[in-house]
């Protein structure tokens, strides 16, 4: 498993704590929003039989709903597009930060179903309230292996705190893929970029059509 694959694999956990709820968002502080929420989500998790016995199309809809609206995609893309952000059309810039969001969701829903018995530990937050920019730290507390470091970039809006990066077992998120997305503009430029993340959404969205038939298979 490569290097980007195991980071975004012990992402899903880092996902699965995400905080939700809108109203919320915009009244508490960054860290206490994300504290108070993710053990919702991970109960969620942990009690729905269809996302634990590997339905993929369940997981979708649990990550579009809880979790997506929380995050900045145009800043996350624009970030690990680095200066060819700028070179892009407006309409390359809304293609592909459509086609990163899908790469995203897709990644992070296939393996939602891990989560088990993981426990959240909250480390101090860098930053204060009243900053336009914080870091929230946790760790992932695992019943085998080593805690999985676990820290969020939030950023304030009009309609409330944002994630746009993650760090997940030291490596941040929009790092990681910044170098991936700079191979794949040199050797075909924005739209080959674009090209790329579509195929390959195109075959994640023909993987979760198989695993919704089979998990209707009877065992």
């Amino acid at each position: 498993m490569s290097s980007l694959k195991k980071i975004l694999a012990a992402a899903v956990v880092a996902l699965s704590f995400l905080p939700f709820g809108l109203a919320h968002a915009q009244q508490e502080a960054p860290d206490a929003l994300v504290k108070r929420i993710s053990q919702d989500v991970v109960d969620t998790a942990r009690a729905d039989k269809e996302i634990q016995g590997g339905n993929q199309q369940r997981v979708l809809e649990l990550v579009e709903a809880k979790i997506i609206p929380h995050v900045n995609f145009p800043r996350m893309t624009a970030l690990a597009a680095g200066r060819y952000w700028r070179e892009a059309t407006p309409e390359q810039q809304k293609r592909l930060t459509a086609e990163f969001r899908d790469l995203l969701v897709h990644t992070y829903s296939g393996a939602i179903s891990q989560v088990r018995d993981q426990k959240l530990v909250f480390k101090p937050m860098r930053g204060s309230v009243n900053d336009d920019e914080v870091e929230v730290r946790s760790e992932v507390q695992q019943s085998r292996g080593e805690p999985i470091q676990l820290n969020y970039r939030l950023e304030k809006t009009p309609n409330g705190w944002k994630i746009y990066d993650m760090n997940v077992l030291g490596a941040w998120l929009v790092e990681t893929y910044k170098g991936n997305f700079a191979t794949e503009i040199s050797k075909g430029g924005i739209d080959g970029l674009i090209k790329t993340l579509a195929e390959r959404n195109a075959k994640l969205r023909a993987g979760t059509g198989k695993a919704r038939v089979a998990s209707r298979q009877p065992a």
